[in-house]
């Protein structure tokens, strides 16, 4: 039946009442895995929602992280980061070494909001990279994460500091966690072991490698702090803030073979993984008339396959791309050149 006119005014606010509702609801920020939604989204392209909330959460694409290996312990040549620090009115005071360390407790993991940010030692986070998170174990070194349920286990590279925001006693990368079998729960019963290099490599009856060069940092990464001095510093970790270690990966040569030698290119992603990055290229191609192409670089012994579009004409052209790639939650491009 017909509402009354006079009904009209009441329903008018309640319905002004439950989009507010749902407006701030959207806006809610976890560390957990993001829950799937049940409302109807307008889409850009087939499979692609453009009002996907910016929070953590597993990512859009799909990897089979059985592929991807674990971290391999190696000797660490340059100084470690291991000064007593602040963060939120707490003073911690790193192990100077990690080969005894043993402890059990709860684990997290972090997604797609920290995808590329810094870490505590200047490497960058890399999701489907194998590497975690710690408060007191020196940057780098290597653990063994054991999942108490179900006895899986993974070598991690530890490379950045935190969780700071619960009795966590870990954070690993999505990667990590989806091998240990917990990235649709958010968090699992955990063993946390140090690992000797030295005495890894002895096991399998071969001499220990030497890391000459560490993992690529980022360019605002802050100074590398040597062994404990007794200063404690004061240290705020950033708002999107975590780590992970780059996977070293094979480049496809033809892919390559086509990259222009010049012009002014979008950088939208760069991965350790090449199926993430070819996914990126994939979902990119089927929205935007710039041609898209995987651009693979090594450096300092490692891998990152960058998706990147061009050459770009004019600004115009480059600022309706830009606008197009970020309304379709497909990241942040930026704008570079040839190499």
């Amino acid at each position: 039946m017909r509402a009354l006119p006079m009904n009209k005014p009441l329903k008018l606010m309640a319905f002004a009442g439950l989009a507010v509702l749902v407006a701030s609801c959207s806006t809610t920020t976890t560390r957990a895995p993001a829950q799937k939604s049940t409302s109807t989204a307008v889409r850009a392209t087939p499979g692609l929602d453009i009002n996907r909330a910016h929070k953590d959460g597993a990512p859009w694409w799909d990897v089979d992280v059985s592929r991807i290996p674990d971290a391999t312990p190696t000797l660490h040549s340059g100084p470690y980061k291991a000064n007593p620090y602040t963060v939120l009115g707490k003073t911690y005071f790193p192990l100077q070494e990690s080969k005894t360390y043993v402890a059990s407790g709860t684990a997290s993991w972090y997604g797609t909001k920290f995808h590329g940010q810094n870490t505590a030692n200047g490497e960058v986070y890399d999701l489907y990279g194998m590497s975690a998170a710690h408060k007191t174990l020196p940057l780098p070194s290597y653990v063994r994460v054991t999942n108490l349920d179900n006895h899986k286990t993974v070598v991690l590279r530890v490379n950045d500091r935190g969780p700071f925001y619960s009795d966590r006693i870990i954070d690993l990368s999505y990667a990590a966690a989806k091998k240990l079998g917990y990235a649709e729960t958010g968090t699992a019963r955990v063993k946390v072991e140090g690992i000797d290099p030295q005495q890894w490599w002895a096991q399998k009856g071969r001499p220990a490698p030497l890391m000459l060069n560490e993992p690529q940092v980022a360019q605002n990464a802050a100074p590398t702090i040597t062994a404990s001095t007794g200063k404690v510093e004061q240290w705020t970790p950033p708002p999107q803030q975590h780590a992970a270690a780059v996977v070293p990966v094979q480049i496809d040569a033809k892919k390559n073979a086509s990259v222009p030698a010049s012009g002014q290119y979008l950088q939208v992603g760069a991965f350790a993984n090449p199926d993430a990055a070819e996914l990126l290229r994939s979902k990119l191609s089927g929205m935007v008339s710039a041609p898209v192409f995987i651009s693979s670089i090594v450096r300092n012994q490692q891998t990152l396959h960058r998706v990147r579009l061009g050459p770009m004409g004019s600004p115009g052209e480059i600022q309706q791309v830009q606008n197009s790639v970020r309304l379709a939650n497909l990241g942040s491009p930026s704008l570079v050149t040839a190499e």
